[in-house]
């Protein structure tokens, strides 16, 4: 029987310090096959939802896109058995210029020591 390390507070940092590298192949790493990424704006109650290893990773890919020199800092990280929260300040630079810094939080459920559920919030500056 093979079983998986649980998910920690490093692994979380380290999930974090892959996105800040801007690193697709560490970031999915960390991504169950089957896992779901929900956005923090999108026309749906959940925002927007990308299920499965591509999509998440096009997903994921477009965060750089959109945002160059985003970074997610001051990360606090908590696991409590199957789901953990990371807290962070995401600050970038839109594509159009715009200069974004804004407190979030992602809210992650695991599974088989991955990542299968990463529901990400932002607080949104007027």
């Amino acid at each position: 029987m093979n079983i998986s390390p649980p998910v920690t507070i490093q692994t979380l940092q380290a999930f974090s310090d892959a996105w800040n590298a801007h690193d697709i192949d560490a970031l999915m790493s960390f991504m169950a096959p089957n896992c779901i990424f929900e956005t923090v704006s999108g026309s749906d109650i959940y925002g927007n939802r990308f299920e499965g290893h591509a999509a998440v990773r096009e997903a994921f890919a477009a965060a750089w896109k959109n945002f160059p020199d985003a970074q997610w800092l001051n990360g606090k990280h908590f696991v409590a058995g199957d789901r953990g929260v990371s807290e962070w300040l995401f600050v970038g630079t839109g594509v159009d210029g715009k200069r974004v810094e804004a407190n979030g939080v992602d809210v992650f459920t695991f599974a088989n020591g991955k990542i299968l559920v990463k529901n990400a919030f932002r607080k949104m500056r007027t």
